[in-house]
This record gives C-alpha cells, structure tokens and sequence, in this order.
C-alpha cells in the first residue's frame, strides 16, 4: 500500500487560512477542513496547533500572541530596580556603618541582627542598601513560610504548568541583598536555605538546574530574639531555630534603642518631612517624649514593666500629632495599643515629664 504524501505546512498556513474562514475561535470540524485544504492529516494540523489550544477539542488563535504579551510583561517586571528609596531624613545609629560596609565590600557573609521590636533593625538595612544604590528583595518570614515560597515552584499560567523562581533565586541570580525579615517566626522548613547560606547556590530538583549565587549576592536576616524563642512570651510565635542554621552566620549585631540625642535627631528630621514647624512648644514636646521613653526603656531593663515605648512608637505619635494637632491626643491614642494598667502607668509618667499638659485636652477631634 503506497504512503499518502502530505504537502509541507507551516503553523502560520493554518493560522492565517483558518482565521480567514473561520475566526479566531475554531474546534475539530474547521481542522478538519484546513487538513482537506492543504492536503494534511488532522494530526499534524493539531501537532502545528499545539501552542493554540485553549481545552479539549477548542483551540484559541489569539492564544499564542496573548502568551507572548504575558512573557514581555513578565520580563519588563522582572527589570524593574529593587534599589530601596532613599529617606533624606534617615539618621544612622547603631550597627548600621558595620552592616553597610559589609553590603558595601560585596563579601558573601551573612549577617543576623537581632533586637527588640520597633528599633530600626529593618530600615536600617533599607537605607544602607538605598545609599549604596544596591538592590534589596525582603521576604517576611512566618511559620507558614516554606521551599515553595522561597526557592519557587511551578504555577499554572493560562492552562501551562511554568516554574516560577521565589525570591531566594531572584536574589540569586540578580545579585542582590536578600533581607529575611522576622526569621525567628519560621520553623524548620528555612533549612531549604542551608547551601544557600553556605554560598554554593542551591541545586533546583523540579527542573534540573542549578543556580549559582551572583557577585554582590548575600543575606541579612532580622529577629526580635537570638533564635532560642521567647522566654518572656513577649514575642509569640517566635520559634527555636535549628542550630546548624544559625551557626551558618558568621555574626550577630544586637541592635538596641538609639540614644536620647539621637533619638532627638530621629523626631526632628520626622518633624521637618511632616512639616510641623519647629518653635520651641514642639523642640519641648520632642525632648519629652525621648526622655519618657528613655525613662520606660531603663525600668523595662530593671524589670519594673513589662512593655517598653520603641522608637518606631514615637514616630507614631509625631505622626499622629501632625494630623491632629493635639499632643495630649497624639501620645494617648499611640498608647491604646496596651492593656489599661501599662497605659495608665506610661502616660501618669509622661504627665510628671511634661508639666505643659492638659490632661482634659483629650477631644474627639
């Protein structure tokens, strides 16, 4: 029995005819045509057609150009700067020289800060990456976090199965600081991490490839603890990390709160970007406020609270204090946050700081 010849067919043949006659949408009766058209069999128009099929016996011929759009999308968001914006009004303190010129020296060595919440350890490795013009990925750690959300997995895209890097790998691959933000929630399914924090890159399983770690690649890691949980129960959620992850940081900065005069320096520039005029009622209200919380911080050490004011809660209250005008109201209603007792006790002490206050000047307003 002699072979049947086909002619030669090319995808955009079939394409081109079958949107002339039929439209964009097609199914198996117009393959069927355009095979008796060009001398096929409906197998090969449907192997021509693969890329087009949108369901069983249904093919989309806009499909094709829809993906292309998608991949040209997805590679411009890709080359969009991860460079941290710059905050004119930042104030340095603390660690931050050290973390930065570790960024700065390209070195891959991994670096733990660990502090108690609300003193800067995040923002500061912000305004050290924004000063040096670097890019930084930050992934917020929970205990749900896993390899998945790291390292990526495969997604489905308009029907497609596609791999996805995570974070990790575009930190990778970008040569960029990755900063994992609160690690001390995670469990231990962070240990996905441990070649990576080894500066070998890591070996992706699902699809055979192996990633290595670009020039200028390293990892930060923030924590309100040391990694040994919180005793106190002051940071629920809070996990023992798995000794072999920590010991792949070669240092731990333990960031504590900035000095009243630098603390100082901190609200005046907040208060120079919000524009509240600096005349002396609010250069007094500033000071107040940095030796009242200077004042909880010193008893919170001697274990005579239980809470303590952070910094970021002074900016809070400078913040509230620009929109409403009220001193009174803008420190009692950034104390709400804490139980009657601690709210009482905190603003009782800043009442004897600041003899300037109306305590009846608490409005609705």
């Amino acid at each position: 029995m002699p072979f049947k010849t086909e002619i030669p067919v090319t995808t955009q043949d079939l394409v081109t005819y079958l949107q002339n006659n039929f439209g964009d949408e097609v199914a198996v009766p117009q393959l069927m045509k355009a095979a008796d058209e060009f001398k096929c069999s409906l197998a090969t128009v449907k192997k021509r057609l693969k890329t087009y099929k949108k369901g069983i016996g249904k093919w989309n011929l806009t499909v094709q150009e829809v993906r292309k759009q998608l991949e040209k999308t997805y590679v411009q968001e890709q080359k969009v700067s991860l460079i941290p914006l710059k905050d004119e009004n930042f104030v340095p303190f603390g660690n931050f020289n050290a973390v930065k010129k570790i960024l700065k020296s390209e070195a891959f060595y991994p670096t733990f800060i660990t502090g108690l919440s609300g003193n800067g350890k995040t923002f500061g490795v912000e305004q050290a990456c924004a000063q040096l013009n670097k890019e930084l990925i930050r992934v917020n750690i929970t205990i749900e976090t896993d390899e998945d959300d790291l390292i990526g997995g495969f997604r489905l895209v308009n029907g497609d199965t596609v791999w996805h890097n995570g974070p990790v790998i575009e930190a990778l691959e970008r040569g960029t600081i990755l900063l994992l933000d609160e690690v001390d929630l995670a469990s231990n399914k962070i240990l996905c991490l441990q070649s990576i924090l080894e500066g070998k890159g890591v070996f992706l399983k699902k699809i055979g490839k192996y990633v290595h770690p670009a020039k200028g690649f390293n990892v930060v890691a923030t924590a309100n603890t040391k990694g040994k949980g919180s005793d106190d129960g002051r940071f629920i959620g809070t996990n023992v990390l798995n000794e072999a992850f920590l010991e792949r940081f070669p240092i731990t900065f333990e960031q504590e709160y900035p000095t009243v005069k630098t603390e100082i320096k901190i609200l005046t520039a907040l208060s120079d970007q919000l524009k509240i005029p600096m005349i002396g009622e609010h250069v007094e209200f500033i000071k107040h406020l940095c030796d009242w919380s200077d004042i909880v911080r010193r008893t919170f050490k001697e274990g005579g609270v239980d809470e303590i004011i952070s910094t970021r809660r002074l900016t809070h209250i400078i913040r509230a204090y620009s929109i409403f005008g009220n001193k009174e109201k803008a420190v009692q209603i950034c104390l709400n946050r804490f139980d009657d007792e601690t709210k009482e006790s905190f603003w009782s002490l800043y009442t004897k700081l600041d003899d300037t206050v109306d305590t009846e000047n608490v409005t609705e307003s």
